[in-house]
């Protein structure tokens, strides 16, 4: 579950740079965080579900 939290942060990371008119270093850079950001929520995510649920 956090490997696609963490493309889809890729992807959202990505957008938000080119509709802010970004370089390609500033494209790779917002993917770059964006995507360990999410994969870390996701996988917090996946720990709460797994302790609570399963």
């Amino acid at each position: 579950m956090y490997l696609i939290t963490g493309l889809i942060g890729i992807l959202i990371g990505a957008i938000t740079a080119k509709r802010r008119n970004g370089k390609t270093a500033d494209i790779l850079h917002y993917a770059a965080g964006y995507g360990i950001a999410f994969a870390v929520a996701g996988f917090i995510l996946t720990l709460i579900i797994e302790k609570n649920f399963l």
